[in-house]
């Protein structure tokens, strides 16, 4: 049994190549219980980390750790590790809970705990009234949900989910979205990898940005923008009176666009924080009448925009 201490992930100064491409650059990073989201474009390294971390590909330099132990071609190790992958492998005329049970005997799990835990996991991904189904006659939707539940039948604690919201409609997504979220509650390592940005900023709090083989950042998307003010940020003021908020505003160091909209201003600034402190001064000396105060491209997709560009 894994100790809580011991559950995670950890990448330590891991490079990866194949020939004269570098693939993974001297990435440390570390994910515990909770969810973690790994942001990158395709071609960034994210397939080859996972491969790494699942002990699939052996790493040309660094250490990884999965629960304490190096992955590598060690099945004990890789029996505490779900992974949902991107493509899809099926064996398309077996029913799904055939189908699960069997992979999960391969884990070493009895014939009924197996069949225990492929009914459960099923059940837990939506699939309890077509678990008797081929897997081979699932819409795409059906067969994301079923790729999860094959990495939760065995009961992880680490759990590696490569583009998971793929092929689902707004409503899948959303509960496939809150499954992720109740995982990382429950105390796993959930570690969610996507290009699509608004995905990973809706399942992840801390978010780690990878490109060409690099980590460049680490956090959350308001951490993240914090630390980097030389990048300008989109600030709403909402207020009855925006001509005499716009005559104080264009006096607050590092404003460099002021422009009237409906409801009040909106303002371009290179100084964040400083800009928010002048502004709370304003309000708190009963200078103006400011109603909400709105960052409008503090989300990940700026964040990640900045980073890349």
């Amino acid at each position: 049994m894994t100790s809580a201490s011991q559950v995670g992930i950890v990448l330590d100064r891991v490079s990866k190549w194949y020939g004269e491409v570098m693939a993974l650059n001297e990435v440390s990073a570390e994910f515990g219980p909770g969810v973690t989201g790994l942001l990158g474009p395709n071609g960034a390294g994210k397939s080859t980390l996972i491969k790494v971390l699942c002990g699939m590909l052996r790493p040309n330099l660094g250490r990884v750790l999965v629960n304490g132990k190096a992955p590598f071609n060690r099945a004990g190790v890789m029996r505490d590790v779900g992974l949902c992958p991107e493509q899809d492998a099926f064996y398309p005329n077996v029913s799904a809970w055939s189908a699960l049970t069997y992979l999960t005997r391969l884990q070493g799990f009895s014939a009924k705990d197996a069949r225990t835990g492929a009914r459960r996991a099923l059940e837990r991904v939506g699939l309890e009234d077509d678990l008797g189904r081929s897997v081979g006659g699932y819409s795409k939707g059906m067969r994301q949900r079923f790729k999860l539940a094959q990495a939760l039948a065995h009961d992880p604690n680490v759990i590696v989910l490569d583009e998971p919201l793929n092929g689902l409609d707004p409503p899948g997504r959303r509960t496939f979205a809150e499954l992720i979220r109740e995982l990382g509650a429950e105390g796993r390592c959930v570690l969610v990898s996507s290009h699509i940005l608004h995905e990973v900023e809706s399942v992840a709090r801390r978010i780690v940005v990878l490109n060409f083989g690099r980590v460049l950042a680490d956090g959350t998307s308001r951490e993240l923008r914090r630390e980097m003010p030389e990048f300008p940020l989109t600030v709403r003021l909402t207020t009855p009176t925006p001509a005499q908020l716009a005559a104080h505003v264009i006096e607050i160091e590092g404003a460099r666009r002021v422009e009237h909209i409906d409801g009040g201003l909106e303002v371009l600034t290179t100084q964040p924080q400083e800009f928010f402190d002048a502004v709370t001064t304003l309000v708190t000396n009963g200078e103006v009448v400011i109603h909400a105060v709105t960052p409008m491209d503090e989300d990940l997709e700026a964040v990640f925009r900045y980073l890349t560009q």
